[in-house]
């Protein structure tokens, strides 16, 4: 309490605690937290659109995807860079050109029969497979300004080493936006078609 001015930024004069977080309550009381306020996407319609819940969805309907991040602050629509689950070195914890096996079944089953990442990502079934993560999070979206329009599968998953991750596997943002400029920027040109 030795400073007065950011506590009473942080504890209300109800004495609540306003951490920074977003989060939703479950009918039994528990909260949940769904990810930061500084993290929101502000879209160029002003709508405010929380990034984690979002990805988390798109990440869980599709057994290939190893990360997602979503891209919309200021543009016109939403979209996601996906990485694709290699194997991980265990000496440098850097990803692999290597599918990682737990996902083999699922491109063999799709008849991909490349197993490296840089083939894989350009197969058309795999687009199709990570395109109905997309669709199927985007029925359930909270509006149309929440639905993800585009997508780029990047050619390396994100990592601690790389740069685009945390010690604590949380991503860095900023970095993955100065990182992949030009993919983004590929997907809000004006002949970048929809995915």
């Amino acid at each position: 309490f030795a400073n007065k001015e950011a506590t009473s930024e942080t504890i209300d004069k109800n004495n609540w605690l306003h951490t920074g977080d977003l989060g939703r309550m479950d009918n039994r009381g528990y909260v949940t937290i769904t990810g930061r306020i500084k993290e929101l996407v502000i879209t160029a319609g002003g709508e405010n659109v929380a990034p984690v819940p979002i990805e988390d969805k798109i990440k869980y309907a599709c057994p290939l995807i190893s990360n997602v991040m979503l891209i919309g602050d200021k543009r016109k629509f939403l979209s996601v860079l996906v990485t694709l689950r290699s194997v991980i070195n265990p000496d440098t914890l850097i990803p692999t050109n290597d599918i990682d096996p737990t996902c083999k079944q699922v491109l063999s089953k799709a008849g991909v029969n490349s197993m490296n990442v840089d083939e894989v990502s350009k197969e058309e079934s795999v687009k199709q497979i990570i395109q109905g993560a997309i669709d199927f999070y985007n029925r359930f979206a909270a509006s149309n300004a929440q639905k993800v329009q585009k997508f780029v599968i990047l050619d390396t998953d994100f990592s601690v080493p790389g740069g685009e991750l945390t010690e604590t596997q949380k991503l860095r943002r900023r970095i993955v936006l100065e990182k992949y400029s030009e993919q983004i920027e590929s997907m809000y040109s004006e002949t970048s078609t929809e995915v």
